[in-house]
């Protein structure tokens, strides 16, 4: 594991409608805390894209949030302020005079980044977020003055490319007044997004697309536009937006006058005057590469260049055989300050128990389940961190709303109700925690928070001193748990009596335990 002092990094993403910031406190234990998330949008560039130059007032407003974020930023400790231009800066001419002032003003050194390199830390960054598994994914981020498309897997991106089309961008070039929007006007922009996508829409077919992830403010703000007017409630990050409902969305939207639109439910007042020109973009290229839904992620650019410091820094959480669900579990971990030593062999005797369990029939639970009771096993002690009376109840709250990344809510809730019912009251189907979860999947948390209260009770004092545990059957009504132990392991053969009462309640199965020396060492995993 890599070892390095506690600092404070800030990243900034200087883009053609907003700035945002991001600043990040990275610990020894190779945890790190977002302290502060801003953005502020200042139209860098509104008017440019015409006349390729920055327009004074807008330099200044984006000089002056600048500034401001930077002096924030180093207020807060930050070391190194790390910050990037996009489409407006780059394709600007007087590009030099902005940078010249960011330079003297904010005291910032940015780097305009390529249309590439964009959308490669747009893909870091959305990636780093998601749980893909084995399928390959279309992500499409619309910016004010571009659109970045890429393909790619959990391990890398296959495709990149960054298109000159975005919500400042085309708004100015086809929206020039505050009226409704006709059908007529809006095929006119898509029919310039098609004539400007065409060569990259041809490459784009050429690659299997099993999922679709849209990014960006423009993005975002559609999707919870949709869920207020046709769903009546605020956006979920488990909802899906499909192409029909985004259709809808956009009719209504082109119906309006903008002082209408400004006052649509879930509309961000500040971008009613462009989300149509975007709306446009992300509509023709679904329906020219026959996409009929898309998640949303409200991860970027900015966050791209933390995960992009990571990698370049050697953070082992960031290795490519590294998870994004695994990541973020030992991220939450190490922020609580878990034992990693404890949770690591909690975790490893608890899928040897789940495997032992499966091939003796006592249940019939698969690679998703045995995958989350990992989690919850990794997990089940950081309640502690608040304090040690009910620290399962902490744990499953800390759990539940740490938003770990890479998971659906019912993945979150299962974790979240394993590490609560691995000690104390067994779950029951009345129990409220439970309500958003099947028959099947309470079932589950039984069987899981079981195994769990077993692994746990196995490593009670921490010292890892049982190196292997399995259950074996001796007759249809009664198991044995057999496990080897390299040292003193009083405390868990009393744990692992206050458990027999539970397995038999579960698996309605006669359960004893029986602890023999072992000749070998333990070894625990993490990174």
């Amino acid at each position: 594991m890599l070892a390095t002092a506690p600092h404070t990094v800030a990243f900034m993403d200087i883009g053609t409608n907003s700035i945002r910031l991001l600043i990040v406190r990275i610990e020894s234990n190779n945890a790190y805390t977002v302290l502060h998330q801003l953005k502020e949008t200042v139209r860098l560039g509104e008017g440019e894209f015409a006349r390729h130059r920055l327009d004074p007032n807008a330099i200044s407003r984006a000089v002056n949030v600048a500034r401001h974020f930077a002096l924030l930023a180093r207020n807060a400790g930050a070391g190194e302020v790390i910050a990037v231009a996009t489409a407006a800066t780059r394709e600007a001419e007087n590009q030099e005079d902005f940078l010249s002032r960011l330079r003297d003003e904010a005291e910032l050194d940015v780097h305009v980044v390529s249309g590439l390199e964009e959308a490669r830390l747009i893909y870091l960054g959305v990636v780093s977020g998601l749980h893909l598994g084995d399928r390959q994914a279309f992500f499409i981020d619309i910016g004010g003055g571009s659109t970045e498309v890429i393909v790619g897997t959990q391990a890398e991106h296959l495709y990149l490319n960054s298109l000159e089309l975005g919500a400042i961008r085309l708004s100015n070039q086809f929206l020039d007044d505050e009226g409704p929007i006709t059908p007529k006007r809006y095929e006119r922009i898509r029919s310039h997004v098609r004539n400007e996508a065409a060569a990259p829409l041809h490459d784009l077919r050429a690659f299997p697309i099993d999922f679709a992830v849209g990014s960006s403010g423009t993005i975002e703000n559609l999707a919870e536009i949709a869920a207020r007017m046709f769903w009546r409630r605020p956006w979920s990050r488990d909802d899906v937006l499909s192409y029909t409902v985004l259709r809808r969305t956009i009719d209504e939207l082109c119906s309006l006058p903008l002082e209408s639109r400004r006052r649509v439910p879930g509309m961000n007042p500040a971008r009613a005057d462009i989300i149509v020109g975007g709306a446009a973009v992300i509509d023709t290229l679904l329906e020219e590469l026959s996409i009929r839904e898309l998640r949303v992620s409200d991860r970027g650019l900015r966050d791209g260049l933390l995960v992009d410091y990571l990698l370049r820094h050697g953070y082992p959480a960031f290795a490519a055989d590294v998870s994004v669900r695994e990541r973020s579990v030992y991220q939450l971990g190490r922020s609580c300050r878990f034992n990693e030593d404890h949770a690591n062999t909690t975790a490893s005797l608890a899928l040897s128990l789940f495997d032992s369990a499966r091939t003796s029939g006592l249940h019939d639970l698969g690679a998703w389940e045995r995958e989350l009771l990992q989690y919850a096993a990794l997990l089940h002690h950081i309640g502690a961190f608040l304090t040690y009376s009910n620290y399962q109840k902490h744990t499953e709250y800390l759990v539940r709303n740490a938003d770990l990344l890479g998971f659906d809510q019912t993945e979150i809730a299962i974790i979240a109700s394993i590490a609560r019912y691995h000690r104390g009251p067994l779950p029951r189907e009345r129990d409220p925690d439970l309500f958003s979860l099947t028959s099947d999947q309470q079932w589950a948390v039984r069987a899981l928070s079981t195994i769990l209260r077993l692994a746990e009770s196995l490593d009670r004092s921490q010292s890892g001193s049982i190196v292997s545990a399995f259950f074996e059957q001796i007759d249809a009504r009664r198991f044995v748990l057999r496990a080897q132990a390299i040292g003193e392991c009083q405390v868990e053969v009393w744990g692992l009596d206050n458990q027999l009462d539970s397995f038999e309640k579960v698996f309605r199965r006669k359960l004893t335990a029986e602890i023999t020396p072992a000749l070998l060492t333990a070894a625990s995993g993490g990174f």
